[in-house]
């Protein structure tokens, strides 16, 4: 690839798409995956983590890589007719795991209340073992970093 900062930048989208199916390993069905782009039809860097799609950006001012990360991912998320978007930014000089999955306030705030509502209907509606499964598997998940890529 001709152009050092666009090979920077599928190197961190392959090592998410590594990392992020490497700690899913098919729970939920969960299968993150690069897409092909498209220009200004873009849907996204990742997809196969819905209810989101994925903007991946490993910028060195990461204040632009938050700001375009996270306005790319707004608008792609329609393109992709999915709810949530998220921008998936490096940090200079950290492992891929160690970057940021940035939302808006507004997704934030819409992601928090649909886990509340499926967790309260959850919670009246299924048998009392199946509710204390779902705590029990939520508090031992303890993850500190992604696999290794």
């Amino acid at each position: 690839m001709s152009n050092p900062a666009k090979a920077k930048g599928t190197k961190y989208e392959r090592d998410l798409v590594r990392g992020l199916a490497g700690f899913f390993a098919g729970r939920h069905g969960l299968e993150p995956r690069r897409v092909a782009q498209s220009g200004r039809l873009d849907t996204g860097d990742l997809h196969g983590i819905s209810p989101f799609i994925g903007q991946a950006k490993a910028y060195r001012d990461i204040v632009a890589g938050l700001r375009e990360g996270l306005d790319g991912a707004e608008l792609q998320k329609v393109r992709a007719g999915e709810p949530y978007g998220v921008a998936f930014v490096k940090r200079p000089r950290k492992a891929t795991g160690e970057g940021y999955a940035v939302l808006t306030v507004v997704t934030f705030a819409r992601l928090l209340l649909r886990l509340r509502r499926a967790e309260a209907h959850l919670e009246r509606h299924a048998p009392a073992e199946v509710w204390a499964a779902h705590v029990a598997d939520s508090q031992a998940e303890s993850i500190t970093s992604l696999p290794a890529s």
